[in-house]
């Protein structure tokens, strides 16, 4: 069967944006991100289903790896491998694939200082994970470490935590952002925002928004500049309690010259 080639090799008439979907833009990758909170309350949470702030190690750990349901392990019905992907103490990409043991923390071969990638790679006949699966520190109870740095909530099989940080040697360029809100009841203002964390922690803010019961979505005209070592983060708060809220952004991670 003869290759199909793309129309970008031959009369570049193909969208700039899918073809580095397609990977024929050396040294660029598009990076999409997804956010989910089902109760944000009053004060700044991160839009993660772990609810308030993400919490970041303070030095690259072995990260423990469990879940909260037993049948989330190497030969049960849910999860049995995940895919774990984030930055080392360089900020250099790392990953590698855990096998799951239930309510057992595993712990990962590679230290992580962030986790940009989470999801279940293989598992038995109910097609996912049983049960949340938790990345972690500190005791572990009932498949909780005391410590959640990330997450892939049940019934999700992916990562849906609304931040990502940039490797060494890239800048990470916002092309759109996206954040919804929803109440059961009453239609109460929500603030959602988009903010950097650099390497002094300090959290500074790229977008804010107001919405009641809506979306917002913005497109960059000119793309907002993130550097490298640097966290981009989705977070929100609401005037009152029990808000669910979504968000999305675009990366253009595109190499550093020179790196």
């Amino acid at each position: 069967m003869a290759e199909i080639a793309s129309v970008t090799q031959r009369g570049k008439f193909e969208p700039f944006e899918l073809q580095v979907s397609r990977g024929q833009v050396a040294w660029h990758r598009a990076v999409v991100i997804f956010g989910f909170n089902s109760d944000v309350d009053s004060s700044p949470e991160t839009i993660w289903p772990g609810g308030g702030l993400l919490a970041f190690p303070a030095s690259p750990i072995r990260m423990k790896v469990s879940s909260a349901n037993a049948n989330d392990t190497s030969d049960g019905t849910g999860a049995r491998t995940v895919f774990i992907g984030g930055l080392d103490a360089n900020h250099n990409e790392i990953s590698e694939t855990v096998t799951l043991s239930g309510q057992t923390a595993v712990l990962t071969t590679k230290f992580y200082l962030h986790i940009n990638q989470a999801y279940v790679l293989t598992a038995g006949n109910l097609n996912g994970a049983a049960g949340n699966i938790y990345i972690g520190d500190g005791t572990v109870t009932a498949g909780v470490p005391a410590t959640v740095y990330d997450m892939i909530a049940y019934d999700y099989n992916d990562r849906i935590t609304g931040s990502f940080t940039i490797p060494a040697g890239y800048t990470g360029y916002v092309m759109q952002g996206l954040f919804s809100t929803g109440q059961s009841g009453g239609s109460n203002p929500v603030t959602g925002r988009l903010v950097t964390r650099g390497t002094n922690n300090i959290r500074m803010t790229v977008a804010v928004t107001v919405l009641n019961n809506g979306t917002a979505d913005y497109s960059f005209e000119y793309p907002v500049a993130i550097p490298e070592k640097t966290t981009l983060e989705a977070q929100g708060f609401g005037a009152s309690e029990n808000n669910s809220c979504s968000s999305m952004f675009i990366l253009n991670l595109i190499k550093n010259d020179g790196a």
